[in-house]
């Protein structure tokens, strides 16, 4: 099929960019909590053989690097796990779908890659995405997908959907989603890191409250619990949370802007890889039309509580309808290029071949 340098240079230059964005999230969150930090980092200095500013770098070393690696570890678990609970994705084992496990395993086989994991989504709207983690893959198609294509229609659109993988630019994306998402308010951390009852939950909270509280006493300069010091403590743990959250906007909208430009591309790509591998342009051809008219029968629904979430990885732009007619899994259209255009650079792959 040959490698795409082109695309190749978008993912590398998109991951390093992201790489950077989550490199100063990790910083400022680390100089913001410097305040409560300051008997670790006190006790770090003290055991080294050095001190000035030598121990200073070592101490952002160590803070930033290890908090670099868990952080990107930790958007692409937690972005996997939400995505698949948002359209109530499950795994499914070959001897459920016999068939769409065939189809997959001898696909990933004459791509010359490991099969990614198979899920199924509980959703009549038939669409398709692939999300990516370190070393291990998720490929999820939707009943409705099932149900409306079959035969070489269906291998084509899973075809695309492992050119995504192999590509890695499933991982990017992937990556890519979980500070927008996290920025508009679509991600509950809080709610997902503390599961539970309400009750246990305020528990957590008020515990963490109390240890920042204590930790301050290095900082504010009143006697503990007065009202000085309690004042001290809320203005301090204010300007954090509200300074924190302004510098989390500025640092996503360089994501937003480099995740939809690598996903229209990355779609002409996988597109074309497809096409090549499975040696039939006009199998996906006929997958993209009749999935987009299907899309386009569909009604519309109301999206107020419409999940963007990862941001350009479905196949198609118009996302998953689970559950509710008002629970949607949305993917910005502005992330996807014009399925027509898509068609006509197909057409001129088959015209090639």
């Amino acid at each position: 099929m040959g490698r795409d340098t082109h695309l190749n240079r978008r993912i590398l230059l998109t991951l390093a960019l992201l790489l950077v964005v989550d490199l100063a999230v990790v910083a400022t969150a680390a100089y913001l909590l410097t305040p409560w930090l300051a008997p670790l980092r006190d006790a770090v200095a003290a055991a080294l053989p050095f001190g000035g500013l030598s121990a200073q770098v070592a101490w952002w070393l160590a803070v930033l690097l290890p908090a670099l690696s868990l952080f990107v570890w930790g958007q692409l678990r937690y972005t996997r796990a939400r995505t698949l609970n948002k359209v109530d994705a499950r795994e499914v084992s070959q001897r459920e779908y016999p068939d769409l496990s065939e189809r997959v395993h001898r696909l990933a086989q004459l791509a010359d890659m490991k099969p990614p994991t198979i899920a199924v989504a509980d959703s009549a709207v038939p669409n398709s995405f692939a999300v990516g983690t370190i070393g291990s893959a998720t490929l999820v198609v939707s009943d409705g997908l099932l149900e409306t294509l079959s035969g070489d229609e269906l291998d084509a659109v899973l075809a695309h959907e492992l050119m995504h993988v192999k590509n890695r630019d499933a991982t990017v994306m992937t990556l890519a989603s979980f500070l927008p998402a996290l920025t508009n308010g679509e991600h509950g951390l809080l709610d997902d890191m503390l599961p539970g009852e309400r009750g246990s939950k305020l528990v957590v909270g008020a515990l963490a409250v109390c240890g920042a509280y204590v930790l301050s006493a290095r900082i504010v300069a009143a006697p503990v619990g007065s009202l000085g010091f309690t004042l001290g403590f809320v203005v301090l743990a204010g300007i954090t949370v509200v300074l924190g959250g302004v510098l989390l906007g500025v640092f996503t909208a360089p994501v937003v802007v480099l995740s939809r430009s690598l996903s229209k591309y990355r779609e002409y790509a996988a597109d074309r890889s497809a096409a090549l591998l499975t040696g039939d342009p006009a199998a996906l051809v006929t997958a993209l039309e009749t999935l987009d008219s299907e899309a386009a029968v569909t009604p519309e629904t109301d999206k107020r509580r419409a999940y963007e979430g990862v941001r350009g990885l479905c196949f198609l732009a118009g996302g998953f309808r689970t559950g509710t007619e008002t629970d949607r899994f949305h993917v910005e259209t502005r992330s996807h290029p014009p399925t027509a255009d898509r068609i006509d650079r197909l057409r001129s792959v088959e015209s090639a071949s």
